[in-house]
């Protein structure tokens, strides 16, 4: 599993193969996790999150999806992020400020196509992109708070398919 490069994205991805069976890569997740994770396994999708007691407002997690498209062969896509209800708001709030924006724009242009003041109109927008800068940082300040704990699952999933055929 590859230490993520890329710093631009909220939640990091990644992608293992190995050269075993699927059911075999689904026995791993089936064993009781230890503390602090719990590790939840519905078929093909395993979640590994932190107990109540550990978590904060910024704890991520992590969801693992198994595949194999051949014999003997699987790959486990992974995907680090926070809770799915936080996570559900801050994008609510990302397209709420991107379906002003363009309301904002409609208007703009509809008021400059009949010659009027569009002043207001355009320092909307302006302050709408400062949100969206505002919400980006944020959403970046949560994953660096976050980042000792996205190490700790990092080394528990090393640790779990340490002994698997890549």
């Amino acid at each position: 599993m590859s230490d993520f490069t890329n710093e631009i994205v909220l939640r990091p991805r990644f992608e293992i193969s190995f050269h075993e069976d699927l059911e075999q890569l689904k026995s791993v997740f089936d064993k009781k996790a230890p503390d602090p994770f719990l590790i939840k396994r519905l078929d093909e999708h395993i979640y590994i999150r932190f107990k109540k007691s550990e978590t904060n407002f910024w704890t991520p997690q992590v969801h693992l999806e198994l595949t194999s498209f051949e014999e003997g062969i699987s790959k486990i896509h992974g995907v680090f992020g926070p809770n799915p209800t936080l996570w559900t708001f801050f994008m609510f709030l990302h397209f709420g400020v991107g379906t002003l924006f363009v309301i904002l724009g409609v208007f703009a242009y509809s008021n400059y196509s009949l010659g009027y003041d569009v002043t207001l109109w355009l320092a909307g927008m302006f302050f709408l992109v400062v949100i969206w800068f505002a919400l980006y940082a944020f959403g970046r300040m949560g994953r660096a708070k976050g980042q000792p704990q996205t190490d700790q699952l990092k080394t528990y999933i090393r640790q779990l398919i340490a002994g698997l055929k890549r």
